[in-house]
């Protein structure tokens, strides 16, 4: 079976292109105000990320209730293999690259293959990586990550080649759920530079001129969680915030 480009990831890259970068929410489908949360984003939001790296209960009834809320493009987020569902759009078919068990790496998304194939879901190809200080997160603990430092950008740098020459298109740099702080701009402007591929940047984004700077630095896609379980008000401040940003961006590289 040849692998193309689905509509979903076709759409993000549309986004990008054009409007310089692309607003990620992540949804944990165990949250019990998910209908309320949903309600808040689906008019600021480019797409709706659902997972989470703890066990998940009734996704499909979850997919199905945010459907019913927006239109917008769901794309799973899967901590394990039980965390696909049929009713989503999309999947980033990702792996843990930095995790020091190999389940991560490579077992857990071919464990999770045939399902995909079976529930006929757009797979997303991801690096997915774990910065400073993601290991004092729950990513960190489930996914048994080595952790790569702030002061190494050169390191998160070279995952993202490898995962260019691997044949993925996007990386995400991770700093966990709920993070204390987020992965610097060093890290970012490096990854983007030496890959030019697709950089998603979540973790520790909890005030719109964070996401700003992120996306500068080279960011496409900024993701926020946390911060919507807590404030889902904060998402429309987010979302101007980032699209400032792209403009900015786009105007600056046509310089």
């Amino acid at each position: 079976m040849e692998i193309k480009i689905g509509k979903v990831e076709k759409k993000l890259t549309q986004i990008i292109e054009e409007e310089g970068a692309v607003y990620l929410t992540l949804l944990d489908p165990e949250e019990e105000n998910i209908e309320e949360i949903s309600e808040k984003i689906k008019d600021y939001a480019d797409a709706i990320m659902v997972g989470g790296s703890i066990g998940i209960i009734d996704l499909d009834e979850k997919v199905k209730t945010i459907k019913k809320i927006t239109k917008l493009p769901i794309i799973l987020f899967p901590g394990n293999v039980d965390g696909l569902s049929k009713y989503a759009d999309a999947v980033f078919y990702m792996s843990l690259m930095n995790s020091t068990n190999t389940y991560w790496v490579v077992t857990a998304p071919t464990l999770g293959a045939i399902t995909i194939l079976k529930y006929k879901l757009e797979p997303i190809p991801m690096a997915y990586l774990c910065i400073e200080p993601a290991r004092k997160t729950a990513v960190g603990y489930i996914g048994e990550i080595r952790e790569i430092p702030q002061n190494k950008p050169n390191i998160t740098a070279m995952y993202c080649l490898s995962a260019k020459f691997f044949g993925m298109r996007w990386a995400y740099l991770e700093a966990g759920s709920g993070a204390e702080y987020s992965v610097n701009n060093e890290t970012i402007t490096l990854s983007k530079k030496l890959s030019n591929i697709n950089i998603i940047v979540g973790g520790g984004i909890r005030k719109p001129e964070i996401a700003y700077e992120k996306v500068l630095a080279g960011a496409d896609a900024i993701v926020t969680g946390n911060l919507l379980e807590k404030n889902p008000n904060a998402v429309e401040a987010m979302y101007d915030a980032i699209k400032r940003a792209g403009k900015e961006k786009l105007k600056n590289k046509v310089k």
